[in-house]
């Protein structure tokens, strides 16, 4: 009998390109599942796997981290997941349950740092292999298209912004309208505040409203500051864009008490300086995105409001051109891999 095979696309070094190749399928071991990708985003942070910077990493690399599909074979020890379950599979790649962080509840500091895509391959295939506790079920009302970028971007956008101060109809600034701020929008609105979106561009002041902003505030108009605190200042700016002076520029928008999340993966520094945190008793801090449970907690209510990511789909074996045009930039909102 013919060993059986699945395709997955796979980065031989660091740098290489994204090619498509077959390899044998396995069963999986006590506490995993095997799970039969139907979609997969392709997000930003997927550049540091293919060009070889996420810690972890052991060539050649499958990449994918934003996983919607249904299980296909369950290993030992994997109750209550059954073959047939629709789950999807999230930044955060499972954790142990028995070291520090974990014996404290604190999943998502788990000290293995298992890491969907480096402590094993990713989404960009037909079949994904992972432990029990990555997973997150997927409602009914969602396709795996929906889903899949609900496990990163979404988690990040609604795990993040649920865990401050901001009561509702507080002032809440996304700061970008790209794959995470365009969720962002709509979960601020759903979630009860005054929603403010900021975006370079008066051109993106209708997308902002139609997602659900109250106000929108072009970054290139003038002080965006000045903006915020004409509204009353922000309870809470989300900081999606990828720009440093960007970022630092809302500092000053923030009322008293008033939190900066910063949510873009960016090496650059803020500028910030003490006397304005302390004028405004504000905070600055980073959030990581969540473990399955918030990753299921956020598609139950993208769900229950209507939340939908704006995706565009790609079959798999086009996925070297939709990392292309992440990586440009030129996809609206999220490049999604299918395998139907």
């Amino acid at each position: 009998m013919p060993e059986r095979t699945y395709r997955v696309v796979q980065v031989a070094e660091p740098g290489a390109p994204l090619t498509v190749v077959d390899l044998p399928i396995h069963e999986p071991g006590p506490g995993h599942v095997r799970v039969a990708v139907q979609a997969c985003g392709v997000c930003h942070t997927d550049t540091n796997f293919v060009d070889g910077t996420q810690p972890g990493l052991t060539f050649p690399i499958t990449p994918g981290h934003e996983v919607a599909g249904v299980i296909d074979a369950v290993g030992r020890d994997v109750h209550p997941w059954q073959v047939g379950d629709r789950v999807a599979i999230g930044w955060s790649g499972g954790y142990c349950g028995y070291c520090p962080p974990c014996r404290g509840g604190d999943f998502v500091h788990c000290a293995q740092q298992w890491v969907t895509g480096a402590a094993y391959p990713g989404g960009y295939a037909e079949m994904i292999t992972a432990p029990r506790t990555a997973l997150a079920r997927i409602p009914g009302e969602l396709s795996a298209a929906d889903a899949a970028p609900m496990a990163c971007a979404g988690v990040t956008m609604f795990n993040s912004i649920r865990r401050t101060q901001a009561g509702p109809g507080d002032l809440v600034a996304i700061l970008g309208l790209g794959g995470l701020g365009h969720l962002g929008v709509q979960f601020a609105a759903k979630m009860g505040f005054r929603t403010v979106a900021i975006a370079r561009g008066a051109e993106k002041a209708e997308l902002a409203r139609t997602l659900g902003a109250h106000h929108y505030i072009d970054a290139t108009a003038g002080s965006v500051a000045d903006e915020l605190q004409k509204l009353g200042g922000a309870a809470v700016v989300a900081a999606t864009a990828a720009n440093a002076d960007a970022i630092s520029a809302t500092v000053d928008g923030l009322a008293p008490h008033g939190e900066l999340l910063t949510l873009a993966v960016l090496a650059d520094s803020l500028h910030v300086s003490p006397l304005q945190l302390i004028v405004s008793s504000g905070t600055v801090h980073g959030h990581p995105g969540g473990v399955a449970r918030d990753v299921e907690d956020t598609m139950n209510f993208a769900a229950l409001q209507g939340i939908r990511p704006v995706v565009e789909p790609l079959p798999l074996d086009r996925a070297a051109e939709g990392y292309d045009r992440m990586q440009a930039n030129q996809a609206r909102f999220r490049v999604v891999l299918t395998t139907a």
